[in-house]
């Protein structure tokens, strides 16, 4: 489950450092993270190592809805769950039969996962944000204020105003590259599916 408990990596913690975002960048991503109330797509998530082997690939399906609601899916073989219910996020193995379910505080809700679907509003004071665009690209990168995390960067790519990936590069330079594709934005999402029912027998593990 490493990569799905990446996405989940806090990248927020007490912090005195100065904002050096600019104004300008933070109201952009602001905007076009909240211009999607709701989203669906699928998803594919390549991962390589410092010198850019292969290390796994995957993919899946997603959908969010503002505030707090997840939900992320990756396919057998190597099938993972995550669901956010706006109050706690279970993590779920089938090979391990085995629950993880955490508390959904402000701190998590700034990790890289639950970013998109979150409030965004204090996004300047857990990141250090720059933008670049091109050819109807607009990149934002993620830099967290405290250097004790697992993730030098997260960038977040829109394509016309729409989210087309995402990269987290780590403290060893591994990167994991998520790119979506069939995105869907403010369309109806059954409740249901942010609600996540622990299977019997699974073991369950509080954080």
């Amino acid at each position: 489950m490493r990569l799905i408990r990446m996405l989940l990596l806090p990248v927020l913690a007490m912090t005195t450092l100065s904002a050096h975002a600019d104004p300008k960048d933070v109201a952009r991503l602001t905007q076009l993270l909240e211009k999607s109330q709701t989203l669906t797509a699928r998803f594919s998530q390549l991962t390589l190592d410092g010198g850019g082997t292969q290390l796994q690939e995957t993919a899946g399906e997603m959908s969010l809805q503002r505030p707090g609601l997840f939900y992320w899916h990756t396919d057998a073989p190597q099938e993972q769950l995550m669901v956010s219910d706006g109050q706690k996020v279970s993590l779920w193995d089938p090979d391990l039969e085995q629950v993880t379910i955490k508390k959904l505080d402000q701190r998590l809700t700034q990790t890289p996962a639950l970013l998109l679907s979150g409030d965004v509003s204090k996004i300047s004071e857990s990141f250090d944000i720059t933008s670049k665009e091109a050819g109807g690209v607009m990149d934002f990168t993620l830099k967290p204020k405290t250097k004790d995390t697992l993730f030098d960067s997260l960038r977040l790519s829109f394509r016309n105003g729409m989210i087309n990936d995402m990269q987290l590069i780590d403290s060893v330079g591994q990167r994991t590259n998520i790119l979506f594709t069939g995105v869907k934005a403010n369309e109806p999402i059954p409740a249901s599916k942010f609600k996540f029912d622990i299977p019997k027998g699974a073991d369950v593990i509080q954080e």
